[in-house]
C-alpha cells in the first residue's frame, strides 16, 4: 500500500534517485537534476542540534532532504520561485514522509524577509545560479537556464535577503565559482556577513578549481580559515577518498 502510494508521487518521465542514506529524491532528467556541488555544500555546512535552516533556491530539494539525513537540525525549509520544481520537491519530501521536518515554498529569494519574517533561521544555505551576463551558453529549457544563470535573481540578492533572514550570528553557507570570489567577498562584508571558512574545490590536483565554499557569519569579526584543497578526482572517473566519504554519508 505504501508503496503504492509513493509511486503516485512519481510522474511519467521522472525517475526515483536512491541517495544511499535511506531517502530518494524524484527528478526529470530531461529538465534539471542536481550536482556535485548541492552534495559538497551538504557536507561543508556545519548545522546545529535543532536549528532551523533556509535552503535558497532549492530546486529540486535536494539540499534540505540531504541536511535532515545528515545533520541534527530541527527544521528544514526549502524556497524555490519555479512551480514546477518547487512541486516536484514537495513530492520528494513526501515521497521520504518528511513533511513534519522539511517545507518547501514557492516564493522569490527576493522577498525571503518578507515571506519568512527578519531574524528567523540559525542559518541558511544556497547554491545560486553562477554566472552572469553571457558567461557560459544560457540553457534552451529554462528550468536549466534559470538554475545556472542570474535570471530571476543576482548573488547581491541572495546575500542581501541572507542577511534580513539569519539570527545575529547565524551562519550562511555557500557553493559558487571561484572566478567570482572577489565580487562574493565584496558582497557578503557589504551586507555584514564576514567570511569565516572556505574550501576551493578542483577537478583533479593538477587543474584549477571549478568550485568554491564559503562560510559567511552574520555580525563576525575579519578572519578567515582556508581548508585544505579539496581533489574531486585520483583520475578520470575515479573519486577521491575525500568525495567518496561525503557521498557516503549520503549520495
Amino acid at each position: 500500500m505504501e508503496n503504492n502510494l509513493r509511486d503516485n508521487l512519481v510522474k511519467p518521465g521522472e525517475r526515483v534517485d536512491d541517495l544511499q542514506n535511506g531517502y530518494y529524491v524524484i527528478q526529470n532528467p530531461e529538465k534539471f537534476c542536481f550536482g556535485m556541488d548541492a552534495v559538497l555544500l551538504s557536507g561543508f555546512a556545519k548545522i546545529k542540534k535543532d536549528e532551523r535552516v533556509l535552503d535558497m533556491g532549492t530546486g529540486t530539494g535536494i539540499i534540505p532532504v540531504l541536511l535532515k539525513s545528515k545533520t541534527p537540525g530541527g527544521h528544514f525549509t526549502g524556497l524555490e520561485i519555479q512551480e514546477e520544481c518547487a512541486e516536484l520537491a514537495q513530492r520528494s519530501v513526501a515521497y521520504n514522509g518528511l513533511e513534519q521536518d522539511i517545507d518547501i515554498v514557492c516564493g522569490d529569494i527576493k522577498e525571503a524577509a518578507e515571506i519568512f519574517g527578519a531574524a528567523s533561521f540559525h542559518a541558511v544555505t544556497s547554491n545560486p545560479p553562477y554566472m552572469i551576463g553571457q558567461h557560459g551558453l544560457q540553457n534552451p529549457y529554462m528550468a536549466k537556464a534559470i538554475a545556472r544563470h542570474e535570471i530571476l535573481c543576482t548573488l547581491e540578492d541572495v546575500v542581501s535577503q541572507t542577511a534580513k533572514v539569519l539570527k545575529d550570528r547565524g551562519r550562511f553557507y555557500m557553493v559558487h565559482r571561484p572566478f567570482r570570489l572577489v565580487e562574493i567577498f565584496q558582497v557578503l562584508t557589504r551586507y555584514k556577513l564576514e567570511p569565516k571558512r572556505m574550501q576551493l574545490v578542483y577537478p583533479f590536483k593538477d587543474r584549477e578549481p571549478n568550485m568554491v565554499l564559503i562560510e559567511a557569519l552574520k555580525g563576525g569579526n575579519s578572519r578567515i580559515t582556508v581548508e585544505k584543497p579539496l581533489i574531486v578526482y585520483e583520475k578520470p572517473g575515479v573519486y577521491t577518498e575525500e568525495i567518496l566519504e561525503i557521498y557516503g554519508s549520503g549520495v
